[in-house]
């Protein structure tokens, strides 16, 4: 074997290769040949347990659907348990059979095979006519019920003692295929175990071979290899010294040159200045931006940034005082020609060699967004100061009608029932107890002038805030508000509860819906002229619904949306005011002569 200081003989390290391809080549062979073998009787079992498991679910719905049928023989089911049994029936009947031909036939969604055993074939073969019997039966069951109001037990009691009759033959033989199913998947498990017992004995033979006729030759030519490294190794130590030593001045100056690449790459603009702030290179596109052409280390980086005084001296403040540091941000600048230039720009330090430090000035132009994010600040404070002058414009009517309607009560109340009341407190003064016959007439006249003045009471109090409404819920109120209504303007006002609505919601909910509905209907008898309006309720899981619908005259619904000036349809914004509040949905559907329609949609918390 030839021997060199500098270099290994060649033909050890080709004859190491050829014993560690060899060995290791082996090795893979076996583990792929074992993994294809093992995976491939696997991929057989996969669907073994969802077989036994389904075959024996087949048993408990068996059972369960006869349990079904006998308790429809029970006299004591009452109607409503009766069609409970009946859906339980069904579902439980349709689960049965999809499972009974998934087994046979296979199932991609259950996991399934498509393929049994002859065994498993044979049993099916004789389980079917029994399955069909109870399926038909069970279906005939279903049918009489579905189909025939006047069925009696009697009908049915032919098609229950067939599923009971039946019941535990299917039992026995689902039994049967339950343990064949069983059966089969432990033979499998008992052939892997071998399979995987003879994998291991060969795996150790082709490991011991290699230990005697690859490793320990292998280690032998290592060892003499090794004693070679060992000379060679103080010759390179010194070579590695001197190579690590010129590495780091390389390294050092490749990520200098690195940052330097990144910072031009990554930038439109940049320059470069010392701490003083004198100018030492700038870019050409930093260049044509602001017009400068020619520079010298006496000309100041401020200075060419803005040829405006307090500019200069915000920027020459920032650089002086994150030299060391760095910094990064937002610059105002100028051009000579007094453009407004907004930079989003960062000052690096940057040390090109150990003796002189500089800046590194890297920016982007961004005036276009700056200028854009200053118009959107405008126009969203233009359009703050206008929501909130149409928020008092709303809120003076909301207070100038809160005062009419209280002048208006207090109206009533002096007029209608202080009227009243006095010419009641007169009535009993002129009442003469020795004049039996005129008494008599004056105590009848008595008990009207009482009537109209209770009457007079209830509808001043019932404008205000109903008492059923924090008693029994807004449904209770509305039936009230629509049937008092009713009564006053001797109109037709009905309320129709669709879905049975009778939750409780908070009270803020509700004096607001109470209050849009009022208006609602108020508006239909005063302005649209109404004979008829219907007020409808509707609910699902999470949105209560109510329509009020009236067969007036109708109108433009454009008409009532100046609400910014405060012309008219103030009624509308107190709806839209309110039901915003309670974080609802206001619809108004409206056409001349074709009546009108509000719908308001308002959320139900669980």
């Amino acid at each position: 074997m030839a021997k060199s200081g500098n270099s290994l003989d060649q033909s050890t390290f080709d004859k190491l290769r050829r014993l560690y391809i060899v060995g290791f080549s082996t090795i893979a062979l076996s583990v792929i040949v074992s993994q294809i073998l093992i995976r491939t009787h696997l991929s057989g079992q996969q669907s073994d347990s969802t077989v036994i498991n389904i075959a024996g679910r087949q048993r408990m719905l068996s059972q369960k659907l006869a349990k079904n049928v006998v308790s429809l023989s029970s006299p004591q089911v009452a109607t409503k348990d009766l069609q409970a049994l009946k859906d339980d029936l069904k579902a439980t009947l349709r689960l049965w059979e999809f499972s009974h031909f998934a087994l046979q036939k296979g199932n991609d969604s259950l996991g399934l095979p498509q393929k049994s055993s002859l065994d498993i074939t044979i049993k099916f073969a004789t389980l079917n006519p029994v399955f069909d019997t109870i399926a038909n039966a069970s279906k005939a069951i279903i049918k009489t019920i579905e189909t025939d109001t006047l069925w009696s037990l009697a009908v049915l009691q032919e098609h229950i003692d067939t599923v009971k009759a039946n019941e535990g033959e299917f039992l026995l033989q689902m039994d049967a295929i339950v343990n064949q199913f069983d059966g089969e998947a432990e033979e499998k498990v008992s052939w892997l175990r071998k399979l995987e017992l003879w994998l291991t004995v060969l795996t150790l033979f082709i490991l011991l071979g290699e230990v005697l006729f690859i490793f320990w030759p292998a280690a032998k030519s290592v060892r003499y290899t090794l004693s070679e490294l060992l000379t060679a190794e103080k010759r390179a130590k010194k070579m590695a010294y001197d190579a690590d030593q010129l590495s780091k001045a390389k390294e050092k100056s490749m990520r200098e040159l690195r940052a330097l690449s990144r910072a031009m790459d990554d930038t439109l603009l940049f320059a470069r200045i010392l701490p003083s702030g004198a100018l030492v290179h700038m870019g050409n596109k930093f260049s044509r931006l602001f017009r400068f052409s020619q520079f010298n280390d006496t000309i100041l980086f401020w200075n060419l940034l803005s040829p405006v005084e307090t500019e200069q001296e915000a920027i020459e403040a920032l650089i002086e005082k994150h030299k060391k540091i760095g910094w990064q941000g937002e610059v105002k600048a100028s051009t000579k020609h007094g453009e407004d230039l907004w930079l989003e720009m960062a000052i690096i330090p940057y040390n090109p060699t150990d003796e002189k430090s500089e800046l590194l000035i890297i920016a982007s132009d961004i005036t276009a967004r700056k200028l854009a994010q200053l118009e959107i600040s405008r126009l969203t404070a233009e359009s703050f100061e206008e929501k909130m002058n149409q928020q008092k414009i709303i809120s003076s009517k909301i207070i100038e009608n809160q005062e009419k309607e209280q002048n208006r009560i207090a109206k009533d109340v002096h007029d209608g029932i202080g009227q009243m009341l006095t010419g009641l407190k007169y009535n009993l003064e002129s009442i003469d107890p020795s004049n039996i016959e005129k008494t008599t007439d004056k105590i009848s006249h008595l008990k009207t002038l009482t009537t109209n003045i209770i009457k007079g009471v209830r509808t001043a109090t019932f404008n205000l805030t109903p008492p059923e409404l924090s008693d029994h819920g807004i449904v209770p109120a509305l039936t009230k508000l629509t049937q008092e209504l009713a009564k006053l303007m001797n109109k037709e006002i009905v309320l129709f509860n669709k879905t049975d609505f009778n939750q409780r919601m908070d009270s803020l909910s509700e004096i607001n819906i109470y209050r849009i509905t009022q208006e609602a209907i108020n508006n239909a008898i005063k302005y649209a002229e109404s004979s008829h309006i219907i007020v409808s309720l509707s609910h699902s899981k999470s949105i209560l619904s109510i329509v009020i619908d009236d067969d007036g005259i109708g109108f433009d619904p454009n008409n009532v949306k100046r609400v910014k000036t405060g012309d008219g349809g103030m009624g509308m914004t107190f709806m839209k005011e309110r039901i915003k509040y309670i974080n609802g949905r206001l619809f108004l559907t409206s056409e001349k002569g074709k009546g009108t329609r509000v719908t308001l949609n308002i959320p139900l918390h669980a």
